[in-house]
């Protein structure tokens, strides 16, 4: 049995737990904002998300989703999470969107809704400029090291396809491929507008193997089961398409890449 002194710190503690628990019920009782659309991106991809000079987001999903808040008539948010993060935020309710060159995979899906694809693209090699391997077969071998971003579609495909060589991951994209320039890697699989920027900050020391091994198509991610949202962000796509929006930005921000895409014989990616 309590004492006498004991029962009324008890009853403080007890109260303090019940004042916490309503704190916490009241604030998963908030509701977002309705006017305001939050997109999530990791704002380290130029050109499609990056910062400016004054730290502001900007690039081509940046202009995108400026036009989606737009058309819906919202003000809109950007938070800049890292890329592995994304699709737990979403899940969570942290944002309404994932727009950050996001691949739609099958196993993604399984845990988010996906818009229909806006851009087709694939996933490519970096090597070393006097590197034999010609193909992605032949980097399936013992001693071969390969870089992949964490998270990435490069990542899960060499997870599920790769069983001789050894996997690196990297947080970094960067880092990843100056370990290519370095030969401290044999090869960085990526997507193909990476790759392709990468070898052209790297022209004296590396590679790029630029057609894509294995097609791939970006969408926009949402939570499943918000339909409503989803259609939205469709129709739009739509519009912005048939409206010239994509070619616009291509212009605005690949023209370099248009051109020499057209040169060597590849499909650009709008």
């Amino acid at each position: 049995m309590k004492s006498a002194n004991e029962r009324p710190r008890h009853f403080l503690a007890s109260l303090a737990l019940l004042s916490f628990a309503s704190l916490l019920i009241a604030g998963c009782g908030q509701e977002r904002d309705e006017n305001v659309l939050v997109v999530g991106m990791e704002l380290s991809y130029p050109p499609f998300e990056m910062t400016d000079t004054n730290n502001e987001p900007t690039g081509i999903s940046v202009e995108m989703a400026e036009a989606l808040a737009a058309r819906l008539g919202k003000e809109l948010r950007i938070e800049n999470i890292p890329f592995a993060g994304l699709i737990p935020s979403l899940r969570t309710g942290k944002i309404d969107l994932i727009i950050s060159s996001m691949t739609r995979t099958e196993e993604r899906a399984q845990s988010i809704a996906f818009s229909d694809p806006y851009l087709d693209t694939g996933l490519c090699i970096l090597v070393s400029k006097d590197s034999p391997i010609d193909s992605v077969e032949a980097l399936d071998q013992a001693g071969v090291r390969i870089a992949v971003k964490q998270g990435t579609t490069g990542h899960i495909y060499t997870t599920q396809n790769i069983q001789a060589a050894d996997i690196l991951l990297f947080e970094d994209e960067a880092a990843a491929a100056l370990e290519v320039a370095q030969r401290k890697v044999d090869a960085f699989i990526y997507d193909q507008i990476s790759i392709y920027l990468n070898w052209k900050k790297h022209q004296a020391t590396t590679r790029a193997l630029l057609r894509p091994f294995n097609e791939e198509s970006w969408a926009i991610g949402a939570q499943i089961g918000n339909d409503a949202l989803l259609e939205e962000v469709n129709a739009f796509l739509d519009e912005f398409r048939s409206s010239g929006g994509f070619d616009a930005l291509g212009d605005k921000y690949l023209s370099e890449q248009k051109r020499e895409f057209k040169e060597l014989g590849y499909p650009f990616f709008f």
